[in-house]
């Protein structure tokens, strides 16, 4: 008795081929509009703590985290006493007395400008897990420093977006608010370490070039965007 052997045919071929396909590429590119969500998300978010910086300085004429605390327990709701401030040296930094960088958030918070209810007991702030965190949960720092690329060791004034970001993502935020490269202009590659470790510089972009590797993508990239 003869065997009749049965298969698909090339229609049938041709029609799995094309729903997987079509299926291949709507995870593509449903993994871009995530992407994309998250770029967005860290220009506004670093939009938004830059304007609050700057209104906070002009209602209070002070930094927010360097505001002496004597002005802050008088001026801003929620501060508990007279401690809760930073040196008044007119610049956002961390002294063994004060951590500025994490008072101000709390400073922001309290004066009503940034989003997050954020406490300190005398000079240390409270539940440090809760400060503003980027999209991929690595801790955001503002900090008077020079830790950015090609910084010269001339501190600036800064907002760090965190670590733990895809080169390629920091390549778009780069092209769409600055000029592509992560040692130059107003937003560079920055080693902060939000939490999970620290960037390594030659991962994130070519030293030579300055051109972030979106390519090779490295997960673990930071940057900071310059005041």
């Amino acid at each position: 008795m003869r065997r009749v052997l049965t298969g698909f045919t090339l229609i049938e071929l041709a029609i799995v081929l094309v729903v997987i396909g079509l299926l291949l590429g709507g995870v593509l590119k449903g993994q871009e509009l995530i992407e994309s969500a998250r770029v967005r998300n860290i220009i506004s978010q670093m939009d938004s703590i830059k304007a609050a910086y700057y209104a906070f300085q002009d209602k209070y004429q002070a930094a927010p985290g360097d505001y002496p605390g004597v002005l802050a327990h008088a001026n801003l709701s929620g501060i508990a006493n007279a401690q809760v401030g930073g040196n008044g040296d007119g610049v956002v930094q961390d002294t063994p007395l004060a951590r500025e960088t994490l008072l101000a958030w709390v400073h922001l918070s309290r004066a009503n400008l940034i989003t997050g209810s954020y406490q300190a007991a005398g000079s240390l702030p409270e539940r440090a897990g809760e400060w503003p965190r980027n999209p991929y949960n690595a801790t955001l720092q503002l900090q008077y420093d020079a830790d950015f690329a090609d910084s010269g060791g001339m501190a600036r004034l800064n907002l760090k977006t965190g670590n733990q970001v895809p080169a390629k993502v920091l390549a778009e935020i780069d092209r769409k608010v600055d000029d592509g490269r992560a040692n130059s202009g107003n937003f560079r590659f920055s080693a902060y370490d939000g939490g999970g470790g620290a960037p390594v510089e030659a991962r994130c972009y070519d030293i030579r070039t300055g051109l972030w590797r979106a390519a090779v993508n490295e997960s673990n990239c930071g940057a900071a965007a310059l005041f």
